[in-house]
């Protein structure tokens, strides 16, 4: 079953310096994805946009699918940052570009 994205967004992936990835990251990369309205986690696939890779530093556009979407209703909107996590390791910020089901907004 192919997900459709649910959004675009611009992801910062944190330096391994400064505690994110020691490694790249491959196109449809699953974190963990937190949202400052919940203080749970939820699983996002990453669709790197232009790039199969995303290396720690880099600044890369991708289409994001979210796994349950029932939640999100009425609740994200363009400009929304969130963080991503591995396990309980933040290793990046992203902010939302552009919806793109439109039963989100």
């Amino acid at each position: 079953m192919e997900l459709k994205p649910h959004f675009l967004a611009l992801l910062t992936f944190i330096k391994s310096e400064d505690g994110g990835r020691k490694t790249p990251a491959l196109s449809g990369y699953r974190p963990g994805i937190k949202f400052p309205f919940h203080d749970g986690f939820f699983t996002g696939v990453q669709t790197f946009i232009d790039a199969e890779l995303a290396f720690p530093g880099d600044v890369i556009n991708a289409e994001i699918a979210l796994l349950n979407t029932e939640y999100f209703k009425g609740k994200i909107y363009e400009g929304l940052d969130f963080d991503f996590f591995e396990g309980s390791n933040l290793i990046g910020h992203g902010v939302i570009k552009k919806i793109l089901n439109p039963e989100l907004s």
